[in-house]
């Protein structure tokens, strides 16, 4: 039998109460949480997160919005109320439950909404724009960090986020890569050793404008990478694309190559080539589905291993 042990608790002190409280006091100043009316509109803080909630999502009951935004009943009823004599919602009697109504948005309520929502993202885009992206990805994954530890999870459209090379990056890709080949195709350690050479040069002799890198990142955690190099004026290489076992099946693969293609036609490149081995099946079947042609293959022994090598290519 096994005994789960609870993690010990105890009352916090005033030290961490007061922080936690001078916190909440700086970034509702932040986001202007202290305005008589939400970014300089006619709605409160309430009001506006209610008319994102139903400009979001179908079939919403005044129990809904009560129970998911911890609302007394009372004050939905009253707010709501208040939306209608504005018409701003309409409601429709439910068929599986006639004593409920489902609210929706009108147009008129859309209408109100859009405005509220662009000036929302303006004003978070401004906020983060403030900070340099290495340190605008560190802000958001604080913030996961905090709705994980306080128990509520984060809204992503898409379960992970891209973002550019952070230290720390490259071991961690060396050594994922060198494992994850070394688990599923007994490739040894020349494998890894090429993976390392390949990072360090590109980040030695990085070109902004030419090359670019993808890293993955879910909860926390480096999930995925790709990279682009320079090959010539009219030729970007696409190198390195891996994803972890953990995050298959996100379609994070398909994204990444995707970026490298929208990326080497946006600077000009004619071509985008890359090297890869027929074994990584799930990985020629992403290059196949973007549009590239197999050009050239050939029988090789590497890593340990007879291998085949392919080139393959995209005109862009």
């Amino acid at each position: 039998m096994t005994i789960h042990h609870q993690p010990d608790r105890e009352a916090p002190g005033k030290d961490l109460i007061d922080a936690v409280r001078a916190f909440n006091r700086f970034y509702t100043r932040q986001i202007g949480l202290l305005d008589e009316g939400l970014l300089k509109s006619a709605f409160s803080l309430t009001e506006a997160r209610v008319l994102y909630e139903l400009a979001h999502r179908d079939d919403l009951t005044a129990t809904d919005l009560g129970r998911d935004l911890g609302l007394d009943a009372g004050y939905v009823s009253r707010l709501l109320k208040k939306f209608e004599r504005r018409h701003l919602i309409s409601r429709s009697t439910l068929a599986s439950d006639a004593r409920q109504s489902s609210i929706a948005l009108t147009k008129a309520g859309r209408e109100a909404f859009a405005p509220l929502n662009k000036d929302s993202h303006n004003q978070v885009a401004a906020l983060l724009s403030r900070l340099p992206a290495s340190e605008q990805h560190r802000l958001v994954k604080s913030m996961r960090t905090v709705q994980g530890l306080l128990g509520e999870s984060a809204e992503p459209k898409v379960p992970y986020l891209l973002r550019p090379l952070q230290v720390g990056d490259i071991g961690w890709i060396i050594r994922r890569q060198g494992m994850l080949y070394a688990q599923d195709y007994g490739w040894d350690e020349t494998y890894e050793a090429l993976v390392a050479e390949i990072l360090s040069a590109f980040v030695k002799s990085f070109d902004p404008k030419w090359e670019r890198s993808w890293i993955a990142e879910r909860e926390g955690e480096v999930v995925g990478s790709v990279f682009i190099v320079r090959k010539s004026d009219q030729v970007a290489k696409l190198r390195l694309l891996y994803v972890e076992p953990s995050a298959r099946g996100l379609g994070i693969g398909k994204r990444l190559v995707e970026e490298c293609i929208g990326f080497a036609r946006a600077r000009g490149y004619k071509t985008l080539t890359l090297w890869t081995n027929d074994i990584l099946t799930a990985a020629r079947h992403i290059y196949q589905a973007a549009g590239f042609k197999l050009i050239e293959e050939e029988a090789h022994h590497s890593f340990g291993k007879d291998l085949v090598g392919q080139t393959w290519d995209l005109d862009l």
